[in-house]
């Protein structure tokens, strides 16, 4: 075979997008040092591996699955060791932080309250029925 075409490829694998697949599959497997089964004839590798295809010279069902097992990708999880537990001594930390405030340095829900009547709730009702603004409607 002089030049290999696509049309002799897809007779043995019809889906076109399949057949990149493979042969790239193929290709990578040759670069990596795959014997091959056909001459090189002075070829890349994707050449060669398009004219292994066309000539059915590798088993297309080992070359899919080799192509499915490479695309696998497998998240590994790092599992905290003995020595920092769940989260570590950053709980810790926290602790500590936590233990040194002292009481009431925060905001409780009157003090929030407060606030919110101080600074005008933009959502409630004023004296002209209307949400928003106080002249008594939304500003556009």
């Amino acid at each position: 075979m002089a030049r290999v075409t696509v049309e002799d490829c897809v007779l043995k694998v019809p889906n076109r997008f399949d057949l990149v697949m493979l042969a790239a599959q193929r290709a990578r497997d040759i670069s990596a040092g795959s014997p091959l089964t056909v001459d090189r004839d002075n070829d890349k590798n994707p050449v060669v591996a398009l004219r292994e295809i066309a000539d059915t010279t590798i088993d297309l069902d080992t070359l899919n699955q080799s192509l499915v097992k490479g695309l696998q990708k497998v998240a590994e999880v790092d599992e905290p060791t003995e020595d920092e537990g769940s989260f570590g001594e950053g709980t810790e930390l926290l602790n500590d932080i936590m233990e040194t405030l002292p009481e009431g340095d925060g905001q409780d829900e009157g003090d929030v309250e407060e606030d919110a009547d101080e600074a005008g709730d933009l959502d409630a009702p004023n004296d002209g029925g209307q949400e928003g603004t106080e002249e008594g409607g939304r500003t556009e």
